[in-house]
């Protein structure tokens, strides 16, 4: 099995509802993402798929949520967009666009901050 890899970023604002603390004001964050792709079968040149067209793929995704107030977005007009749910959403939109017979999403994280890291995967 191989596992590669495409770290990003994007910035947004969002609050949480229903948060106790600061987090329910509305504030912004400098994005980090990171998403991991699993797969078996290599291309003829030894590739699990080009960076290129892993990174163009992600970033067409992100520049629906970059410089964007996530709360006033569909995809979370009911859901807090908080990291483990944007991670959520960004493995469910990048899975469909880019998940194909040699390789597929594996896992994404989300960073809001240095330190904290939200992850999420389906397990197979």
């Amino acid at each position: 099995m191989y596992e590669v890899s495409v770290k990003t970023d994007f910035s947004s604002a969002h609050h949480v509802r229903g948060h106790a603390g600061k987090c329910a004001a509305p504030h912004g964050h400098n994005w980090a993402v990171e998403v991991f792709f699993r797969g078996e079968i290599l291309t003829e040149i030894g590739m699990l798929e080009d960076f290129r067209v892993l990174k163009d793929a992600i970033r067409d995704v992100l520049q629906g949520v970059d410089h964007k107030d996530l709360n006033a977005l569909a995809a979370f007009e009911t859901l807090n967009p908080t990291s483990e749910n944007i991670a959520c959403w960004l493995f469910g939109e990048l899975s469909r666009t880019l998940n194909n017979a040699r390789y597929r999403v594996s896992r994404v994280s989300v960073q809001e901050g240095p330190g904290t890291m939200a992850s999420y995967w389906d397990e197979p």
